[in-house]
């Protein structure tokens, strides 16, 4: 009789068992998975005063473009040491310098719209930078956590679209960095007059 009993309790026994272990492995996985971070603060785009001062001494267009690859491509290299290093708030502050540099390149060129010939070859220099860097940020991204990656993609982003705009600009385009884009005269909607009605 004792025996039947125990036989009987065993199945229970191993049911409450196997609840409490799955209780406790989804509580585990709970406490295991990291909270949803939030995205590290954009990089401050700001040129730090040594390079200003290096930029101001560069009064030939071609010599201030070329201080402004060089730059550029250092604060590149520090913050790819800096991510290396798994110092990425580090890491965000030198590309908040590239990013700087970049767009005062852009500007410098885009008022040097009297001498478009030697213009298109400062795009040139500049598109080509910005096409050797492009490679460089898409592997520091991809080893970087999510919350710094979001914002790297993001310079990231701009680099790719600084290309585009020095190949429009070598090609004659307009260059517009503000979002907008102006139409070209083969680009406007074309407008075709409505046949006149016979009577």
């Amino acid at each position: 009789m004792n025996l039947r009993r125990t036989h009987r309790c065993i199945p229970k026994v191993l049911r409450w068992a196997m609840v409490a272990a799955a209780f406790c492995a989804v509580t585990w996985c709970q406490e295991a998975k990291p909270q949803d971070q939030l995205p590290a603060p954009p990089p401050m785009k700001t040129i730090p005063e040594v390079d200003r001062i290096q930029l101001n001494e560069s009064k030939d267009p071609k010599a201030h473009i070329r201080r402004i690859i060089e730059l550029a491509d250092l604060h590149l290299q520090r913050a790819e040491t800096a991510a290396t290093q798994q110092r990425y708030d580090a890491s965000l502050m030198e590309l908040g310098n590239y990013l700087a540099l970049i767009e005062d390149g852009f500007k410098f060129l885009a008022k040097m719209n009297s001498d478009r010939g030697k213009a298109r070859d400062h795009y040139k220099h500049l598109e080509l930078a910005l096409r050797a860097q492009g490679p460089r940020l898409t592997a520091m991204r991809r080893a970087t956590p999510l919350e710094y990656a979001l914002r790297m993609k993001e310079v990231e982003d701009f680099a790719r679209e600084g290309r585009t705009d020095a190949l429009n600009a070598f090609y004659g385009h307009t260059v517009v960095r503000d979002g907008h884009k102006k139409l070209d005269e083969d680009d406007k909607p074309k407008t075709t007059p409505k046949p006149e009605r016979q009577p």
